[in-house]
């Protein structure tokens, strides 16, 4: 599926397209902070990406590793988003998304000890 696009697509352009992040700019600081890389290298914001390429995008303290089928410059809606590209992320690491506590609203101020629980499932651990 290459939605009228010939050849490449901005790698920014594309990973915000395909709803891997939820804006360009988001999608272009992660290309300079070094969090994408394809076929193993790094890449700029403006680097071209073909139908084929492996990307592997750090997101949220893991990576997603994705197989480029498909080039889109315009964000699409998330069925059409899902055909251009194959999740080839291991399961067990799709898991593994750390959970942030929540309090409830109203429940006050937390304890002492409700802070050292809530730091120690953050950052695990003892603290």
């Amino acid at each position: 599926m290459t939605s009228g696009v010939e050849g490449s697509v901005r790698i920014d352009a594309w990973l915000w397209a395909v709803r891997l992040y939820k804006t360009r700019s988001a999608a272009t600081t992660a290309c300079r902070a070094g969090h994408v890389r394809m076929n193993g290298a790094t890449v700029k914001p403006s680097t071209s990406v073909t139908v084929g390429a492996d990307l592997r995008v750090r997101q949220q303290g893991f990576d997603r590793i994705v197989h480029v089928t498909g080039l889109v410059k315009k964000r699409v809606g998330a069925p059409v988003a899902a055909q251009c590209y194959v999740e080839s992320t291991p399961p067990r690491q799709r898991e593994t998304i750390p959970q942030i506590p929540v309090r409830d609203r109203g429940a006050g101020r937390p304890t002492k000890k409700d802070r050292r629980e809530m730091e120690r499932l953050r950052h695990g651990g003892a603290r």
